[in-house]
């Protein structure tokens, strides 16, 4: 029997292939974002999967497709949360701002993430609750203390930061103070006065580490933001 090939037969199964990857990636992002939501009303110790998929508008069978586990989930869930913030990171620095500044900026950024995008305040919650499922979330951490070190040095190298400071200290204090200070926020006002504490926060590190030149700007480093109203990426999820 003669069989005839037509490009337009091998076309269409590529058209399938592409709409159930599609599907796939769509049910996958749906399951991260009830995930996400989930985690961060509840924790990790109190969600469930039955209250994910519900959440995600999912079946059971879907998300254990995609997700065999609740470990499995959550530990998606940070690395979601790693990749965005991560991807804005790279935004900011993007921009080319004094290294200074650039750090000011980085840490508004984050705050406004976690105002307004669940996936990166549900991360931020299960790295704190991560020893309950044995997850080792170093990695995002060890990412934002290199990123502020490095622009501290550089800081350092341009005369924005006095020369006897310890850069990579300094790195490390400005991340641990970021993460108290949101903490601390969510605790005490469910975050609606993050923005201002992150504000005093620089207000009152600043004068430990700036040169005597900019010690008359400690305020409008504090607040400081992109002239000319760099667009930077909003929140996705």
């Amino acid at each position: 029997m003669h069989l005839t090939w037509r490009w337009g037969q091998c076309r269409a199964k590529d058209l399938t292939i592409k709409e159930l990857q599609d599907r796939a990636k769509a049910t996958r992002d749906a399951i991260l974002a009830g995930a996400a939501s989930v985690f961060e009303e509840l924790g990790y110790g109190r969600a469930s999967l039955s209250q994910v998929a519900e959440r995600a508008g999912v079946t059971k069978g879907a998300l254990y497709f995609h997700f065999p586990s609740k470990e499995d989930l959550a530990r998606a869930v940070i690395a979601e949360q790693h990749g965005y913030i991560s991807a804005d990171n790279s935004a900011v620095l993007q921009l080319g701002l004094p290294p200074l500044e650039s750090m000011v900026v980085l840490c508004r950024r984050f705050a406004e993430n976690l105002l307004q995008a669940p996936i990166v305040r549900a991360g931020t919650r299960l790295t704190l609750e991560a020893s309950i499922f044995h997850e080792d979330v170093r990695q995002p951490y060890d990412d934002w203390i290199e990123v502020m070190a490095r622009l501290a040095c550089q800081a350092q190298e341009q005369g924005q930061i006095r020369a006897e400071v310890d850069t990579p200290a300094f790195g490390r204090l400005v991340v641990s103070a970021l993460v108290g200070v949101q903490i601390t926020s969510a605790v005490l006002t469910a975050r609606s006065d993050l923005l201002e504490r992150v504000e005093q926060m620089w207000t009152l590190m600043l004068p430990g580490v700036v040169v005597p030149a900019l010690a008359g700007r400690i305020g409008e480093l504090a607040r400081y933001t992109p002239e000319g109203g760099q667009q930077l990426p909003d929140s996705k999820v």
